[in-house]
């Protein structure tokens, strides 16, 4: 490896090109062999050959290319857009993949952040200021020039905007990242390179998919999910909404179950989750 060139990851996989001139290919042709991925390139290893990919040269993530069968039937992978070209490459643990490639682009970039942009819906008066940024397993970690250190957690995550803004006379993306600190509900901005964005969006929509509020549930268990998201204590749950307590102990286990709140401790202490917070607003915005 050259100079200021290290290791992330080595793993074995297999990887096939999916979109060739930006033309799909019908037949995918799949080669094993190993994956090793450093903090400047892909390299893909296989009984043809290798190919040496430069990160600089990756330009995104494509949607899942699930126009052929045998690209189907590889449910986890990462579809690498190269200019007019889309690699995909299945690693062998294509979580652990995914987490190291999102280091191996992102980790020590250097972007402009503000924190909070919003506070429990009310605009603040926080000014922008440089970040450097940090890929976690489940959160991206934001160190702020003041010192302050924001983590935006997956998990926390209930939405993701962007919008085009003019800064220092340029057209920048800002993204908006909604996710909840402590208890409340923020708002962080960030901005910086065009590539770093778009891999930093890449990156956190997993939040947002992990939020949506699909979910089916009874009238009375969203008179559960009201009361909590309205702040009653879960004890005084069964009194406040007329419900017997057994019901209520039910609907929390449910509850948990779906994903939908955070048990504190038994006999039930719950606490509403990112996810449970938007099911029970556009719970309550239907009454």
């Amino acid at each position: 490896m050259s100079e200021g060139e290290y290791k992330i990851a080595d793993t074995k996989g297999r990887f096939a090109m999916a979109v060739k001139d930006g033309r799909q290919l019908n037949n995918v042709d799949w080669s094993q062999g190993r994956i090793l991925l450093s903090n400047r390139r892909l390299i893909l290893a296989g009984n043809d050959g290798k190919r040496t990919i430069a990160l600089s040269d990756i330009t995104g993530l494509s949607g899942r290319q699930d126009a052929s069968q045998s690209i189907a039937a590889a449910s986890n992978y990462l579809a690498l857009k190269l200019g007019e070209d889309v690699m995909l490459v299945s690693a062998a643990d294509h979580e652990e993949f995914k987490t190291a490639f999102f280091k191996a682009v992102l980790d020590e970039n250097i972007v402009k952040a503000k924190h909070p942009a919003v506070e429990g819906g009310v605009v603040q008066d926080t000014s922008w200021e440089k970040a450097r940024l940090k890929v976690e397993e489940d959160a991206i970690a934001t160190a702020l020039q003041s010192g302050k250190f924001v983590e935006l957690e997956l998990e926390e995550i209930s939405e993701i905007n962007t919008e085009q803004r003019t800064m220092g006379g340029e057209e920048r993306t800002v993204i908006q990242v909604s996710h909840v600190e402590g208890q409340t509900s923020v708002e962080t901005h960030i901005t910086g390179p065009q590539r770093t964005c778009v891999f930093v969006q890449s990156f956190l929509k997993e939040g947002e998919r992990r939020s949506e509020a699909n979910v089916d549930l009874a009238p009375s268990e969203k008179e559960v999910l009201m009361a909590l998201y309205s702040g009653v204590s879960p004890f005084e749950i069964p009194a406040f909404i007329g419900q017997d307590v057994d019901n209520v102990e039910e609907t929390f286990e449910k509850l948990i179950e779906l994903d939908i709140v955070d048990e504190v401790r038994t006999r039930h202490e719950v606490t509403l989750n990112s996810r449970g917070r938007n099911i029970a607003s556009e719970a309550m915005n239907e009454q």
